[in-house]
């Protein structure tokens, strides 16, 4: 979540009072947040789904992923504008490959572009936290449905159903391979957000392990789910992943090459300055 989105404090604090507290001039005199805060950070994102998407409820429990709205916005909109994907239509479902406790993707999508979503994770805790959200905002439960992924390796088995179809799926893959490669990254990113040399060890970003790190961390993911979508080639249109990893993109295509895609592409997003991509391929 960057600085340079230009959030608009005043009307954010109004929609979610609790913001105020967090909100302070930074080194240009400009009204901001301490992004390496992970309470200033889910007051923000709160603010932001109020705001914006007219929830009247969001939270999530201490360490899980809180993660920058922007992005996640920036991921559905780069898709639409690529696939065209028809608005408020029962055939339009989308499947969220480990939707974490704050069920982001599925509530920006429905509330956008009136999508229907099936929302998977491994973690019992994390869909008990998004069922929270979900009804305790009126309408979502017609849009989104929640399914817990029962084995721990795998992706699309065990959540995708024999008469399902889906358009498209997206995820947001773990992106470290260890959890001292995640604590290491944390450092880089608050010297980068406080420029304090002196930065936390700990994860002050939130996530669980299975939402920061896995075996072969990005690529390895994404490499086992393009693996496992030749199984489901018939049931879901476009597969899709956000790659943050530029250097990994190019052993991605060879396998999605591989695995027998008749199409593939890589749209490039960006979000403040960030700049990553999307690996979509279809079978069809």
């Amino acid at each position: 979540m960057e600085e340079r989105n230009n959030y608009n404090f005043p009307e954010l604090i109004q929609a979610c009072p609790e913001l105020a507290a967090y909100v302070k001039k930074n080194a240009f005199g400009n009204e901001s947040i301490q992004f390496a805060d992970p309470l200033a950070v889910r007051a923000l994102n709160k603010a932001i789904l109020f705001k914006d998407y007219g929830l009247t409820f969001w939270d999530i429990p201490a360490m899980y992923l809180c993660p920058p709205i922007p992005g996640r916005a920036a991921y559905l909109e780069t898709l639409n504008q690529a696939f065209q994907i028809p608005t408020n239509q029962e055939k339009t479902a989308c499947l969220d490959i480990g939707t974490g406790a704050n069920c982001i993707y599925p509530i920006l999508g429905a509330k956008q572009w009136k999508w229907n979503f099936v929302a998977t994770d491994i973690d019992p805790l994390a869909l008990k936290s998004a069922q929270h959200i979900l009804d305790n905002n009126p309408g979502l439960n017609d849009k989104i449905e929640l399914r817990l992924q029962p084995e721990s390796n795998a992706i699309f088995k065990g959540v995708i159903h024999d008469n399902d179809q889906f358009l498209f799926s997206i995820c947001n893959p773990p992106f470290h391979s260890s959890k001292q490669e995640a604590l290491r990254g944390n450092q880089r990113k608050n010297r980068n957000l406080s420029k304090n040399n002196k930065a936390k060890t700990h994860l002050n970003f939130g996530g669980q392990s299975n939402e920061l790190w896995c075996e072969g961390g990005e690529e390895g993911f994404i490499s086992r789910m393009i693996q496992e979508s030749i199984k489901y080639k018939t049931q879901v249109m476009w597969f899709t992943s956000l790659v943050s990893k530029e250097a990994s993109v190019d052993a991605l295509v060879v396998k999605i090459e591989s695995a027998g895609a008749r199409d593939l592409r890589i749209l490039p997003m960006e979000t403040g300055n960030k700049v990553s991509r999307i690996l979509c391929w279809t079978f069809a």
